[in-house]
C-alpha cells in the first residue's frame, strides 16, 4: 500500500516508517522538522535497508499537499504533525489550533481532492480528561482539560463527520497513553528540542548529567506515593499499532476509536526506580507544584484494540526503562 505519514520524522513517526517498510509499504514522509531531524530518515534507511520517499513541506500547505498527492497518489495517510505540549498549549492556544486543526482541515481536503478516502490519526488519551472511572474505555466521556487535548478532540469530531460523509471513507483514531522507550538498535528514539515534556526524557538527561535533578510535578495526588499515575506504552508497540490500524481501515468504513496502551499504570517515582535499574545510578528528585491540566491517574482499556486490530502490548516497565538508557547513552546529543 502507497502511504502517506505526516510527522514521519518524529519520535513515534520514525518507528511507525521503520514497521511500515517491514511490511512492504511504499512510504511517502512529509515533515517540516519543527520537532525533528531530517538525519532521522537516514537512519530509517538504514535499518530498514527500503528506500523511502521524503518531502519537505508543513501539512497545512495546500499547494505543497496537492503536489505530493499528485505525485505519489497515497492510498492512505498516517497523520502524525502537529504540536503536542499540554503547558505549552495553554500559552500558545491559537499556534495549537492552527497547526491541529487547520493542519488537518487542509490535510482531509488534499485527500479528497486526490481521492483518498483512509486515515489513521494520532489521538491522545488526553481528550478523556478528569476520569469519571479507571480504566478508560472509548466510551468514557470525553472533556479535556487542556488546549492540546481539545484540538485533538476537534480534530477527532472532524475525522469523524468527513467518514461519515461517504460510505467508503475510514477513519481510525487512535488515543494513545504515554509512549515511552527506544529502537533496540538504539539508533531511533525520543529527541525533543530545548526542553522535553515527556517523563522519560527528563529522567534520562538527569541520570547523563544534563540536569541536577528531575521536577516531580505534584505529590500530593490522591495515588499511593503522591505522584501521577500513567499508563507507559513502549514506541515499538505503539508503532505497530498504527500498523495494525492500516490493515483494519483497509476493510473497514467510518470512524472508529482505540485505545492504545498497556492497561497498567505506573507513578513517577516507580519510573525514576526503574530507570535507576536500569542505568545503575541514582536519579534526585525536586517536588514541584501541580502542572494545569495534568490529572491523578490515567490507565487505558485495550481490550476493543486487542480484539477488533488484533493488537496487544508486549513490552514492559523494564524494557521501557532499558531501551531509553541505550538510546540516551548511544545518542548523547540525539
Amino acid at each position: 500500500m502507497r502511504v502517506l505519514v505526516t510527522g514521519g520524522a518524529g519520535y513515534i513517526g520514525s518507528h511507525t516508517l521503520l514497521e511500515l517498510l517491514a511490511q512492504g509499504h511504499e512510504v511517502c514522509v512529509l515533515d517540516n522538522y519543527a520537532n525533528a531531524a531530517p538525519d532521522v530518515l537516514d537512519r530509517v534507511r538504514a535499518l530498514s535497508n527500503r528506500p523511502l520517499r521524503d518531502e519537505t513541506g508543513d501539512v497545512r500547505d495546500r499547494s505543497r499537499l496537492d503536489k505530493i498527492m499528485d505525485d505519489f497518489a497515497p492510498e492512505a495517510v498516517i497523520h502524525f504533525a502537529g504540536l503536542k505540549a499540554v503547558g505549552e498549549s495553554g500559552t500558545n492556544p491559537l499556534g495549537y489550533y492552527d497547526v491541529n486543526i487547520n493542519g488537518t482541515l487542509t490535510l482531509l481536503q488534499a485527500m479528497q481532492r486526490a481521492d483518498c478516502k483512509r486515515i489513521i490519526f494520532s489521538s491522545s488519551a488526553t481528550v478523556y480528561g478528569e476520569p469519571q472511572y479507571l480504566p478508560y474505555d472509548e466510551a468514557h466521556p470525553l472533556n479535556p482539560m487542556s488546549v492540546y487535548g481539545r484540538t485533538k478532540l476537534m480534530a477527532e469530531q472532524i475525522l469523524t463527520d468527513w467518514a461519515a460523509a461517504q460510505p467508503d471513507r475510514a477513519t481510525v483514531l487512535l488515543r494513545y497513553f504515554n509512549p515511552v522507550g527506544a529502537h533496540p538498535s538504539a539508533d531511533l528514539g525520543e529527541d525533543p528540542r530545548d526542553t522535553p515534556n515527556n517523563l522519560m526524557p527528563l529522567i534520562a538527561q538527569v541520570a547523563t548529567g544534563k540536569r541536577e535533578a528531575l521536577q516531580v510535578y505534584g505529590d500530593d495526588y490522591d495515588t499511593p506515593d503522591g505522584t501521577g499515575l500513567r499508563d507507559y506504552i513502549h514506541v515499538v508497540d505503539l508503532a505497530r499499532a498504527h500498523l495494525a490500524a492500516l490493515s483494519y481501515a483497509a476493510t473497514q468504513s467510518g470512524a472508529r476509536p482505540f485505545n492504545i496502551g498497556t492497561g497498567q499504570n505506573y507513578s513517577v517515582r516507580e519510573m525514576v526506580q526503574a530507570f535507576e535499574k536500569a542505568s545503575g545510578r541514582k536519579i534526585p528528585t525536586i517536588n514541584s507544584p501541580r502542572r494545569d491540566g495534568d490529572v491523578a491517574a490515567m490507565q487505558a482499556d485495550a481490550r476493543r484494540a486487542n480484539r477488533e486490530l488484533g493488537w496487544q502490548a508486549t513490552h514492559g516497565l523494564d524494557d521501557m526503562a532499558a531501551s531509553t538508557w541505550a538510546w540516551q547513552t548511544k545518542n548523547h546529543n540525539g
